[in-house]
Protein backbone atom coordinates (compact mmCIF):
# COMPACT_ATOMS: atom_id res chain seq x y z
CA UNK A 1 0.00 0.00 0.00
CA UNK A 2 1.48 3.50 -1.13
CA UNK A 3 0.55 5.19 2.03
CA UNK A 4 -0.73 4.59 5.34
CA UNK A 5 -4.47 3.88 6.06
CA UNK A 6 -4.63 6.88 8.66
CA UNK A 7 -3.74 9.48 5.18
CA UNK A 8 -6.48 8.30 3.67
CA UNK A 9 -9.67 9.36 3.19
CA UNK A 10 -13.11 7.32 2.88
CA UNK A 11 -14.86 7.43 -0.26
CA UNK A 12 -18.54 7.31 -1.09
CA UNK A 13 -19.46 3.64 -0.34
CA UNK A 14 -22.75 2.84 -2.25
CA UNK A 15 -24.98 -0.31 -1.55
CA UNK A 16 -23.43 -1.67 -5.01
CA UNK A 17 -19.68 -1.73 -3.81
CA UNK A 18 -17.53 -4.57 -2.78
CA UNK A 19 -17.25 -6.24 0.80
CA UNK A 20 -13.70 -6.76 1.37
CA UNK A 21 -12.72 -10.57 0.90
CA UNK A 22 -10.74 -12.66 3.31
CA UNK A 23 -7.41 -11.90 1.51
CA UNK A 24 -8.18 -8.51 1.22
CA UNK A 25 -8.45 -8.36 5.32
CA UNK A 26 -5.75 -10.08 5.72
CA UNK A 27 -3.71 -7.65 4.43
CA UNK A 28 -5.50 -4.18 5.77
CA UNK A 29 -5.35 -6.19 9.67
CA UNK A 30 -2.04 -5.63 10.35
CA UNK A 31 -1.66 -1.97 9.73
CA UNK A 32 -4.62 -1.75 12.76
CA UNK A 33 -3.41 -4.41 15.59
CA UNK A 34 -5.40 -3.68 18.21
CA UNK A 35 -8.77 -4.30 16.55
CA UNK A 36 -10.58 -7.60 15.70
CA UNK A 37 -12.86 -8.76 13.00
CA UNK A 38 -15.99 -10.60 14.17
CA UNK A 39 -19.14 -11.28 12.44
CA UNK A 40 -22.84 -10.06 14.05
CA UNK A 41 -25.45 -11.15 12.60
CA UNK A 42 -23.52 -12.20 8.98
CA UNK A 43 -21.69 -9.29 9.06
CA UNK A 44 -17.95 -8.77 9.70
CA UNK A 45 -17.05 -6.10 11.73
CA UNK A 46 -13.80 -4.15 13.27
CA UNK A 47 -13.91 -3.59 16.79
CA UNK A 48 -11.73 -2.26 19.66
CA UNK A 49 -12.04 -1.04 23.13
CA UNK A 50 -9.98 1.95 24.68
CA UNK A 51 -9.31 2.29 27.78
CA UNK A 52 -9.05 5.79 30.26
CA UNK A 53 -8.77 6.55 33.71
CA UNK A 54 -11.66 8.00 34.10
CA UNK A 55 -15.19 8.77 32.42
CA UNK A 56 -14.55 12.47 31.77
CA UNK A 57 -11.50 11.02 29.39
CA UNK A 58 -13.71 8.28 27.77
CA UNK A 59 -16.57 10.58 26.66
CA UNK A 60 -13.89 12.81 25.31
CA UNK A 61 -12.60 10.56 23.26
CA UNK A 62 -16.06 9.43 22.49
CA UNK A 63 -16.70 12.67 21.25
CA UNK A 64 -13.64 12.96 19.05
CA UNK A 65 -14.28 9.91 17.69
CA UNK A 66 -17.77 11.19 16.76
CA UNK A 67 -16.28 14.24 15.24
CA UNK A 68 -13.95 11.91 13.36
CA UNK A 69 -17.28 10.46 11.97
CA UNK A 70 -18.65 13.02 11.04
CA UNK A 71 -15.55 14.63 8.52
CA UNK A 72 -15.87 11.24 7.34
CA UNK A 73 -19.40 10.62 6.81
CA UNK A 74 -19.03 7.04 7.73
CA UNK A 75 -20.46 6.20 11.39
CA UNK A 76 -19.18 3.21 14.02
CA UNK A 77 -21.39 2.04 16.89
CA UNK A 78 -19.62 3.53 20.18
CA UNK A 79 -19.92 2.24 23.38
CA UNK A 80 -19.22 4.44 26.20
CA UNK A 81 -18.62 3.08 29.91
CA UNK A 82 -16.65 4.32 32.71
CA UNK A 83 -12.84 3.88 31.81
CA UNK A 84 -13.43 2.52 28.49
CA UNK A 85 -14.70 3.05 24.70
CA UNK A 86 -15.58 0.37 22.56
CA UNK A 87 -15.58 1.38 18.72
CA UNK A 88 -17.16 -0.80 15.77
CA UNK A 89 -16.80 -0.06 12.09
CA UNK A 90 -18.53 -1.54 9.34
CA UNK A 91 -20.21 -0.49 6.41
CA UNK A 92 -23.93 -0.31 6.92
CA UNK A 93 -24.87 -0.36 2.90
CA UNK A 94 -23.04 -3.27 1.77
CA UNK A 95 -23.71 -5.07 5.20
CA UNK A 96 -19.54 -5.89 5.99
CA UNK A 97 -16.09 -4.46 5.50
CA UNK A 98 -14.58 -2.14 2.80
CA UNK A 99 -11.62 -0.12 2.97
CA UNK A 100 -13.28 2.97 4.78
CA UNK A 101 -13.61 1.08 7.60
CA UNK A 102 -9.94 0.34 8.17
CA UNK A 103 -8.94 4.15 7.38
CA UNK A 104 -11.67 4.83 10.54
CA UNK A 105 -10.07 2.20 12.37
CA UNK A 106 -7.09 3.71 11.97
CA UNK A 107 -7.50 6.97 12.55
CA UNK A 108 -9.24 6.27 15.72
CA UNK A 109 -6.00 4.32 16.94
CA UNK A 110 -4.11 8.17 16.25
CA UNK A 111 -7.05 9.68 18.02
CA UNK A 112 -6.43 7.58 21.11
CA UNK A 113 -2.70 7.65 21.10
CA UNK A 114 -3.00 11.71 20.63
CA UNK A 115 -5.52 11.76 23.98
CA UNK A 116 -2.52 9.82 25.98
Amino acid sequence: MSKELSQGTCEACNADASVLNEKEIEDLLPQIPSWNVFEQEGIKRLICSFAFLSYEDSLKFTNQVAKLAEEEDHHPEIVLEWGRVTVTWWSHKIKGLHKNDFICASKTDLLFKESQ
